[in-house]
């Protein structure tokens, strides 16, 4: 089970990265910050990972962009990687660094654009949709963490996404968030378009089977999936493809325990390792 965290927690294949250089280079997130404890769970990670899709792929304009031009169909594991790498870089990467990823993801998807099934156009760099994107991934990480970690103070919430507030500028949402209260405010604004579709049940279908972890600990990846389920907000969890997908009686608390002992567990030079060296004093 530690070798496979870590070789999730590793940069994908010619992403290698060095995050304890150069020395004495800030993070966009502080360092004594919320977010650097969030992102060194595996299990806070993956969890709100998934949480966060799932609230995407309920949003018209982004399932069609995420879905057409995100590759989770052609290598759902290289995918959940390089969105992984993308994160703990925005997090722990020095900040030029990570201001360099961020612009090639922006060039990338200047190229996503398209319409929707119900013939609507969408692009992948329009603000209004990072903006939703960027709040999911927050909430899905920190709700992650809050409800199988540690309990987070109302303070800490707001902090994380003040926190995440430079990143996602820099990737286009001129809207971001800086309170959990303007996360709800937000969530409640955009419920009435958000629906269900096959995508969904095929998104939750690709994370149950593909083999992320070996077949001991595939029953593992699949209790993972169902908390992340369980974290989604109405109005999206009452959907018809959610539905039943969540915990069982007794797995929240298998869950945390799963969440703490990571939290525990040697994992070696990961990126938050690195990223605390390349600021010591």
């Amino acid at each position: 089970m530690l070798e496979t965290i870590r070789e999730l927690m590793r940069p994908p294949p010619g992403m290698a990265f060095d995050f304890s250089q150069p020395r004495g280079e800030l993070a966009l997130a502080p360092a004594d910050g919320i977010s650097w404890q969030v992102f060194a769970n595996p299990v806070a990670l993956f969890v709100g990972g998934v949480t966060a899709v799932l609230l995407e792929l309920a949003e018209p304009s982004v399932r069609a962009g995420v879905w057409n031009g995100g590759g989770f169909q052609r290598d759902p594991l290289l995918r959940l990687r390089r969105t992984g790498f993308a994160a703990m870089m925005t997090v722990y990467g020095p900040r030029s660094a990570a201001e360099k990823m961020i612009a090639q993801v922006v060039r990338v998807h200047e190229r996503v654009q398209g319409l929707t099934p119900d013939g609507m156009p969408y692009r992948a760099n329009d603000p209004r949709l990072l903006d939703w994107v960027q709040a999911t991934a927050v909430f899905g990480f920190v709700e992650a963490y809050h409800r199988y970690v540690r309990p987070l103070s109302a303070r800490e919430k707001d902090a994380a996404f003040i926190e995440a507030e430079p990143s996602a500028r820099l990737y286009g949402a001129s809207g971001a968030l800086r309170s959990w209260a303007a996360w709800e405010a937000l969530l409640a604004a955009t419920a009435p378009t958000l629906e269900g579709s096959h995508i969904l049940a095929d998104f939750i279908r690709i994370m149950t089977d593909t083999p992320i972890v070996p077949a001991p600990m595939r029953p593992v990846q699949r209790l993972l999936v169902r908390a992340a389920v369980a974290l989604v907000p109405e109005p999206v969890r009452s959907l018809p493809q959610l539905e039943g997908q969540g915990l069982r009686p007794g797995e929240a608390t298998l869950v945390r325990t799963l969440a703490r002992s990571a939290a525990l567990l040697p994992l070696g030079d990961t990126p938050a390792v690195q990223a605390a060296r390349r600021l010591r004093k």
